[in-house]
């Protein structure tokens, strides 16, 4: 290709898309007034190169006057700088009154412009197959001093913000000078000729990415669309380059292996053949890659509004249950037929499902019975089965920091709680005390009355006590059988068939208080129940179960509400029996969580009322 015919293309390309550069930074800066002056500095260039194109068609009025504006270019570079760098926590009194005085600094480029002009400050050279090229006179020399001058004040203060900025802002300064490095190098080459130096300027050829590039440094960090548009113009640049020296490859070796006619095309034909080909396949593309997709994977319907409804729902899951029922009913909806989806191996069902587990590297799903089940509706399972084991851990880290800040309000309750009650046992006590000498010589049943009562209250503030206190545990092995016959020793079972199924080495590593606390909670709890029925019984059962103890504590006293859930039951201040504070459930919940055990009510064993606690045998201490 001719020389002048490339240079020619080449500043043809810059000045347009220095139009539309200036154009879209005109829309963006609605909102960002800094952009307008960059796109200043984007409409001049497009000027300066239009200059080039009219001296190349023998328009030399005109191209002189285009080329000898030069200074303005700098000037909105300038202009540009102050704003962008001039911002927030950084603005600085200096940049704003040399923000202030850029009214001024324009019209010094201005004038600089019409003397340039009035001065003829610009000559051409036959320097392109006798196509002429503009370079500067003697007269020339203030316009190129200037040019350069606010070329170097504009970088000056973008090295200032460099210094000032932190972030995003800074990453976009630094890579403005990256970008202004490559231009030094192009606006070098074109005042070559200007010096004397007859080389043509091949540097110039390169033209086009100055400007995208300074804009892409401006924007990259603040417009995610420019990222996205950059990896695609990057990519068909590549593809572009990797055509072309493909083609100058094959352009080489043909005529030596004997492809004579492919040798005697024209390289640059060959080349835009090619570029032809790719721009077609590129646009076919997509259509091609859904045929494909739908051919192999039939009935596969996934796109980014599928995939974000189903993190979106899936994301609304408070709980595991409310999980796996949101999981299903998606499923449900896009396949058109139920999939029951299944935490952990055990109780899966014989037929197309979906197990969930965590292993040691996370949370991992997969679709389970697959054999007979098309290969899109086996595609679909396998990506919900990935974002499904996404969400499970989401949902665990969101369950975990909720589990901690309600031990965390716990504790804030249980120390404000602590404080109360050791006030109420200071200031109740003593009145009761009076109370109690003060009925020493009512009648008997005035007296008996009073006391009833008089250890109702005693017993709520030591339960308050009790439940408030802090929990310090001294472990060391204890036996079930011999630690319980102390507990009913110590409370009035008349009246009631007390059952033990324990066996007789059986014992745990714990706190015997603590523990003793528990079973005369949970004991009396029952007597209170039972004791005033013909027939009460109370069976207390214990056995090891893997690395744990297991103790049942049954009684045939009336059935608990159904309406009671049971995580209410364990709550202070819940009371069903006359009498009761209603904190020894709570009081049996709060020994075994420190004991790191469990408690539960179940109805499942044959008996009304059964209490299942579950220790470990060895706890981590």
């Amino acid at each position: 290709m001719d020389l002048s015919i490339a240079f020619e293309i080449s500043i043809w390309i810059t000045s347009v898309c220095g139009v539309l550069v200036a154009a879209w930074l005109l829309w963006r800066a609605r909102h960002q007034s800094d952009l307008r002056a960059l796109a200043g500095f984007a409409v001049m260039m497009a000027l300066w190169c239009s200059g080039h194109l009219a001296l190349l068609h023998n328009q030399e009025t005109l191209g002189m006057v285009l080329l000898l504006a030069n200074p303005l270019m700098p000037t909105f570079f300038l202009h540009f700088a102050l704003l962008f760098v001039n911002d927030g926590a950084v603005k600085r009194q200096k940049l704003t009154r040399l923000t202030h005085f850029m009214p001024w600094i324009y019209a010094t480029s201005i004038l600089i412009v019409i003397y340039s002009i009035w001065a003829e400050a610009g000559d051409t050279v036959p320097l392109m197959d006798g196509r002429p090229f503009f370079v500067f006179n003697a007269h020339g020399a203030v316009n190129l001093a200037y040019t350069i001058l606010i070329g170097v004040l504009g970088h000056g203060v973008l090295l200032f913000g460099w210094l000032q900025h932190l972030g995003n802002k800074k990453r976009s300064i630094l890579a403005m000078f990256g970008v202004a490095a490559w231009g030094l190098l192009l606006a070098t080459s074109f005042v070559f000729p200007s010096l004397g130096i007859n080389v043509f300027p091949y540097p110039m050829l390169l033209l086009p990415s100055y400007l995208l590039l300074l804009v892409y440094g401006v924007v990259r960090y603040q417009i995610l669309d420019i990222n996205r548009f950059a990896n695609r113009a990057l990519l068909a640049l590549t593809m572009m380059l990797v055509v072309l020296c493909v083609i100058a490859v094959i352009g080489a070796f043909s005529g030596p292996i004997g492809l004579q006619a492919l040798a005697t095309v024209p390289i640059w034909q060959l080349w835009l053949y090619s570029l032809v080909v790719l721009l077609t396949a590129a646009m076919v593309y997509p259509w091609l890659k859904r045929f494909s997709e739908r051919l192999v994977f039939p009935g596969a319907v996934l796109n980014e509004r599928i995939l974000d409804n189903w993190n979106r729902e899936l994301g609304r899951a408070g709980s595991w249950h409310e999980l796996t029922l949101l999981g299903e009913q998606q499923l449900a909806q896009h396949l058109r037929q139920p999939v029951p989806i299944c935490l952990g191996p055990i109780g899966v069902p014989e037929q197309l499902h979906i197990v969930v587990q965590k292993g040691l590297n996370g949370w991992f799903a997969q679709p389970v019975h697959t054999n007979d089940i098309s290969p899109g509706m086996r595609l679909t399972l396998d990506v919900f089965s990935s974002i499904f084991a996404t969400q499970c851990a989401a949902l665990e880290r969101s369950l975990a920091l909720a589990e901690t800040e309600r031990k965390r309000l716990d504790e804030q309750h249980l120390v404000e709680l602590g404080s109360l009650s050791a006030a109420m046992a200071h200031e109740l006590r003593n009145p009761l005390n009076i109370i109690s000498m003060a009925s020493y010589n009512s009648p008997a049943d005035t007296r008996r009355h009073i006391q009833e009562q008089l250890t109702r209250a005693d017993r709520l503030v030591s339960d308050m006590l009790v439940y408030s206190g802090k929990l310090t545990l001294q472990y060391q092995p204890v036996f079930i059988k011999p630690l319980l016959g102390s507990v009913l020793s110590s409370l009035n079972t008349d009246n009631v068939l007390i059952t033990l199924q324990i066996e007789e080495q059986l014992e745990v590593n714990a706190d015997p208080h603590r523990l003793q606390q528990v079973f005369i909670n949970l004991i009396d709890n029952a007597l209170a129940f039972v004791r005033n029925q013909g027939d009460g019984s109370i069976c207390f059962e214990a056995h090891k179960e893997s690395s744990e103890l297991v103790c049942r504590i049954h009684n045939n006293g009336p059935s608990l509400d159904p309406s009671i859930e049971q995580e209410e039951l364990f709550r202070p201040f819940v009371s069903k029996r006359q009498g009761g504070s209603g904190l020894g459930l709570a009081i049996v919940r709060r020994i075994l969580d420190a004991h790191h055990g469990q408690i539960c009510h179940r109805n499942d064993l044959g008996w009304p009322v059964t209490f299942e606690i579950r220790l470990p045998l060895n706890p981590k201490v």
